[in-house]
């Protein structure tokens, strides 16, 4: 764990393709959050909402960043992601449409992950 903390931390991004880097920064910090053994919450909110769809994530590019795609995975593999209810009805997605593992929650959720002790929420 990173520093020994045992804080968590949730991430919202709330940017995609149209503003990339700060897409990149959310996915990079949850990953870097997951890597060092920190509990790890990103929530894909306005058009970040697109990469809860299976492939979205592999079409993002950003020169001199890691992919997505990848990222995506191993936020999905030790930590959680959760697409924002608002947002998935906004844009026509469903649950079925989702990858699997990836929730569909509303704000009330996020408050609630973003107000337990010892937790620090990032905004991208």
């Amino acid at each position: 764990m990173l520093r020994g903390m045992a804080r968590s931390l949730v991430v919202k991004a709330t940017s995609g393709t149209e503003a990339p880097e700060r897409c990149s920064q959310a996915f990079t910090v949850a990953a870097t959050a997951v890597a060092g053994g920190v509990a790890t919450s990103l929530w894909l909110t306005g058009e970040s909402a697109w990469f809860a769809l299976p492939g979205r994530a592999a079409t993002f590019e950003l020169e001199h960043a890691a992919p997505l795609a990848d990222l995506l995975e191993a936020i999905l593999a030790g930590g959680t992601v959760t697409l924002c209810t608002q947002c998935a009805v906004r844009r026509g997605i469903g649950p079925d449409d989702v990858i699997p593992g990836i929730r569909i929650a509303g704000a009330s959720t996020f408050v609630e992950e973003a107000l337990q002790d010892d937790a620090q929420a990032l905004v991208y």
